[in-house]
């Protein structure tokens, strides 16, 4: 039989209304436990839930890894690269890239009757991934776009329909600048989507590639790049090195040089934004963890110091300082045990209460979301009660050896 094991169950279990001192205690340590535990779920689920949400509109926007003219992504001006179907193969054929599909980017003004505005026509074709576009569509829907023929139809964004005064089925005039020449077109506005990241809603309008290309003046397979997808976010870095080795600095046909960028390096200041959330969690964690040993400390002094009499007695039956510590970590872990139990029914009811209701709102001119998004990721929450169990153990070791200074003799007098 597990001696300290049964002597803990007993004295947790020990419902004696004369422990006027311990039961506060236990209770305070469990709340210290269960309040702690839960903080830290509630902070991982909504860190996790934020960064990974901005992370996929910024994706969204821009995919994963874009090929392009080494001018475009290192310079200012924006220049053509060719994208046939040879070189297509070969990005589809790297290990790790889940979808190739080109773009091309024209600048342009919207112009209405009473208003103008500078924008981004981004030219997609029939095998763009318009999910994220669908996801965020909030009147309308996408046109078939095309790489062959213009439709005249663009999908803007709530914003820019909030300026301009204009919503779907709308007809809306653009013009283009290049050099001395204006050029105009009329379009059809085909829908309206709205993503709350703002820098991308003010600027981006989604048209035919075949109008965009054409409004630049480019050659039939000319495009301003191509946006990869690949299957593991954590090793976008391993595709961008097999880039770097296999189509970095080659040349098409014209003689412009291919590069390529992944998201991490076109967005930096995003994503050190986010990196940031991740110190913010550590502190909490840290805390939090403090706060739960702080009270299991305080918590097993004062059992201790209660139970000096019981010390006493099983000194004086032969116990050695060994078996009476064993005793109290096992009743210091059954508090725990019961502070984790409760911690993560309260952690969990909160993250799914948000995750189902979206209860808790944001301003998503500062947020980019409106309401606070949840990522409820079990093997980290497992490897968190983990990690919160054996910290509140391992805190508790030096406090335990305070039984060894208890006399016999004494404790037994002790009242």
């Amino acid at each position: 039989m597990n001696l300290p094991l049964y002597i803990a169950k007993r004295i947790y279990s020990d419902n004696n209304a004369q422990q006027k001192v311990s039961k506060p205690a236990i209770h305070i340590a469990t709340a210290g436990v269960a309040v702690g535990l839960a903080v830290m779920i509630i902070s991982v689920c909504i860190v996790l839930g934020f960064k990974h949400t901005i992370r996929d509109k910024v994706i969204g926007f821009g995919s994963h890894i874009t090929v392009a003219n080494f001018m475009t992504l290192h310079g200012y001006e924006q220049k053509p690269i060719a994208m046939p179907d040879s070189m297509m193969n070969v990005l589809k054929s790297i290990n790790g890239v889940k979808h190739v599909q080109r773009y091309a980017i024209k600048q342009g003004i919207l112009k209405t009757d009473s208003d103008f505005l500078g924008i981004a026509f981004k030219g997609i074709a029939s095998e763009y991934d318009t999910a994220f576009i669908h996801n965020n569509m909030i009147s309308g829907t996408i046109p078939a776009f095309s790489d062959n023929k213009s439709h005249n139809k663009i999908v803007i964004s709530k914003i820019m329909a909030d300026m301009l005064k204009i919503n779907t089925g709308d007809k809306v005039f653009a013009y283009f600048i290049d050099n001395d020449d204006v050029r105009m077109r009329r379009f059809t506005v085909s829908g309206v989507y709205q993503t709350n990241l703002t820098q991308y809603d003010k600027t981006i309008c989604f048209t035919d590639l075949y109008t965009a290309s054409r409004l630049n003046g480019w050659d039939t397979g000319q495009v301003t790049g191509a946006e990869l997808i690949v299957n593991d976010f954590n090793k976008i870095n391993n595709v961008e090195n097999i880039l770097i080795s296999k189509v970095n600095r080659t040349t098409d046909t014209y003689g412009e040089a291919y590069s390529s960028e992944t998201i991490q390096e076109a967005n930096p200041q995003i994503f050190s934004w986010l990196d940031l959330l991740d110190l913010n969690v550590w502190i909490i964690l840290a805390l939090m963890l403090c706060v739960a040993g702080f009270t299991m400390i305080s918590g097993l002094l004062i059992i201790i110091l209660e139970r000096t009499s019981m010390i006493g007695t099983l000194k004086a039956l032969g116990a050695k300082n060994t078996i009476i510590r064993k005793t109290f970590l096992w009743f210091a872990i059954f508090i725990i045990g019961k502070g984790m139990v409760i911690g993560n029914i309260i952690g969990f009811g909160l993250v799914l209460l948000q995750k189902l209701t979206g209860i808790v709102s944001l301003d998503p001119s500062t947020y980019y979301v409106k309401t606070v998004p949840v990522e409820i990721n079990l093997p980290l929450i497992i490897l968190l009660n983990v990690a919160t169990l054996l910290i509140s153990v391992f805190v508790l070791i030096a406090p335990s050896f305070l039984v060894s200074r208890v006399h016999p003799a004494k404790s037994m007098r002790y009242e």
